[in-house]
């Protein structure tokens, strides 16, 4: 009977091997693990762990590893099959009648690891032949050591396009084929897919060859030079999967449980290059972003693993594209460690100009996935709009639907809430306002509270909306004597939304002559401006309609420069807080899913919207000697 690897797979993840391995024997806890004296041989001193997120149980004494079918097999001696219906009962599970596809796909498996394993010794041989010599250099400029060369497996594919089939004679044209040796093209004779290339294998985590990965070199023929990939992998077969598959995972296993950390970079050299600065724990995808199905490798191994990227565009993006992927998956206590490496530099360049202890002390400065997605989508584009603040805000939030778990989707949503408001609605300090009289260099907003003095008669007569009213009228007659504004803020202008139809007819009105050019730079003055108004049945306000209001944009003995800015200060205030009123809403709507968060920001926004009511009245209410 064959069984498919999917249900021994399901069968071992329904099985918790501390409970199993438990009935015979004595384990003690030893933080995630499990351990005892060995069962496989006579010890005092416990060496013997089991690990039920691995599924695994491994002897740093003897050697005996293996799963729970392993122990069923080898503790206590039952058939294979035997032990495969003993968990199956347990764990509640059917066994598969046999299928004589399996067996047959159990067949083609073990002949194409026959092949690969071939062709595998072929390349090493290659590269210590006169063929190689190209390659061996290149490995001795590279700083790869002869130990590095034999545990990595490295070999050599010469540049011709029959040679494998020829040194692979005892094996049909079909199996080489399928094991991705060859290339088979319509109407031509299949030809080889690696040639002129720096060899290595890809194995699992058996340490059996699945695959191949090849670095093209300097000297290639014609036929090569067109378009060839630097890196070149096997592609899928029986026995490869690309997305499933992490180069290197069968010797970063074991150096994991030594450093409880794994690391993962973008290719095979760096795995390499890495192995030499004595991180073992190394592991590369196949040249592409990473699956799920890798992260989710990753996680059986360590909690959270490290990602290390190029500091160029084309790395941060890499990163992302981690990003994106995991956050559907993350789970408690699983998540990714990113780390950035100075833009230019690979692993290896980084080891050898700033030596092994800087990329080791690198790899333990990784940023979290939301620091990753704030500096992303901040850096995304220019956030000096409303608009584009409001849709970094969506990008964030769409970023956290994303997260399957409620609990991490809740964290992540109120985190990056929290991140937004603090870039979105800063905390200003309050701005002094300098009274008459004194020198008004570098003056602003009076701050409140900061004085004995009582308010004026009419400041407190004035409430908000009055003295919004108030303003804007003054605000639109100032800018009839200094129409330069006009067309200098035409568009903070066009956002002033006055509550008077007969302000808001008077300010379109302004708008238009400005937008066509006849004030604010055109070919009329200010003292014209009230005839064309009149023409249109306008009126400006004057008088008690503006209530005498001494304002410096208002009075003939201001200058020009200390005008404008006044009045561009009003506008700002008049502009300003209608937005502070919507990001009051917004927070308000949001209560009910996010009481904290909501709460803390609308503190922070109804603190902002009272200075600037206190500061609106005060404008409001200017008059000679009440200021």
């Amino acid at each position: 009977m064959a069984l498919s690897p999917q249900w021994l797979d399901e069968l071992r993840s329904r099985t918790t091997l501390s409970a199993l391995i438990g009935r015979t024997e004595k384990l003690q806890r030893a933080g995630r693990e499990f351990k005892a004296c060995c069962p496989f041989h006579n010890e005092n001193t416990p060496s013997f762990y089991v690990n039920d997120e691995k599924q695994f149980y491994h002897c740093f004494g003897c050697g005996a590893h293996g799963d729970a079918i392993r122990w069923m097999t080898d503790q206590r001696g039952l058939p294979f099959m035997d032990a495969v219906k003993e968990l199956a009962e347990q764990a509640g599970m059917e066994v598969p009648a046999p299928d004589p596809r399996y067996a047959q796909a159990a067949e083609q498996r073990a002949s194409l690891h026959d092949v690969l394993g071939e062709a595998q010794a072929w390349f090493v041989r290659n590269l210590s032949g006169p063929d190689g010599a190209e390659a061996r250099a290149y490995l001795k400029q590279r700083g790869i050591t002869e130990a590095q060369i034999r545990e990595f497996g490295f070999g050599y594919a010469p540049d011709a396009r029959g040679a494998i089939a020829q040194a692979l004679s005892g094996f049909e044209r079909d199996m080489l084929i399928e094991a991705g040796l060859l290339i088979s093209v319509d109407g031509k004779e299949p030809y080889d897919r690696f040639r002129g290339r720096l060899m290595l294998p890809i194995q699992n985590r058996r340490a059996r060859v699945i695959g191949f990965g090849g670095r093209i070199l300097q000297k290639m023929d014609a036929s090569q030079s067109s378009g060839a990939p630097k890196y070149l992998n096997s592609p899928d077969t029986p026995v490869f999967d690309k997305g499933r598959t992490l180069y290197n995972l069968h010797r970063a296993s074991a150096a994991s449980r030594q450093s409880d950390r794994l690391v993962v970079v973008e290719g095979y050299m760096d795995v390499v290059a890495l192995a030499g600065a004595g991180i073992g724990e190394a592991v590369a995808p196949m040249g592409t972003a990473l699956t799920e199905q890798q992260i989710d490798l990753l996680w059986r191994m360590v909690p959270v693993p490290v990602l290390c990227f190029d500091g160029d565009a084309a790395g941060q993006r890499a990163a992302m594209r981690a990003v994106e992927r995991a956050l559907p998956m993350l789970r408690p206590g699983h998540s990714l460690s990113i780390v950035t490496l100075p833009e230019g530099l690979d692993p290896d360049d980084l080891i050898r100009r700033d030596g092994r202890a800087a990329m080791k002390g690198l790899l333990g400065k990784g940023e979290g996935l939301l620091d990753i997605i704030w500096r992303h989508e901040r850096s995304a584009t220019l956030q000096n709009t409303p608009e584009a603040k409001a849709g970094l805000k969506e990008r964030l939030m769409a970023h956290a639907d994303t997260i399957q778990h409620p609990d991490i989707r809740a964290l992540y949503a109120r985190e990056l809430r929290d991140r937004f408001s603090e870039f979105a609605f800063p905390p200003r300090a309050p701005r002094s306002f300098t009274p008459r009289g004194q020198n008004r260099d570098g003056r602003g907003f009076r701050s409140f509270g900061s004085t004995n003095a009582p308010p004026s008669p009419l400041l407190r007569q004035l409430g908000p909306a009055t003295a919004r009213t108030r303003l804007m009228g003054a605000v639109i007659f100032g800018l009839t004597r200094h129409p330069s504004l006009l067309a200098a803020r035409a568009e903070q202008i066009s956002q002033l939304r006055p509550e008077d139809s007969g302000q808001a007819r008077i300010l379109d009105a302004l708008l238009e002559l400005a937008e066509t050019g006849q004030i604010g730079g055109g070919s009329l003055e200010s003292h014209d401006i009230p005839a064309i108004l009149a023409e249109r049945g306008l009126a400006l306000p004057h008088g008690d309609a503006i209530g005498g209001m001494k304002l410096a944009f208002l009075s003939d003995r201001t200058t020009e420069p200390e005008a404008t800015k006044d009045l561009t200060e009003a506008i700002s205030l008049l502009v300003e807080r209608p937005v502070i009123e919507a990001a009051l809403a917004a927070a308000t709507a949001r209560f009910g899913e996010d009481p904290e968060g909501s709460f803390a920001e609308q503190q922070r926004l109804l603190k902002r919207k009272l200075e600037f009511d206190a500061r609106l009245m005060q404008m409001a209410a200017m008059r000679g000697g009440n200021q």
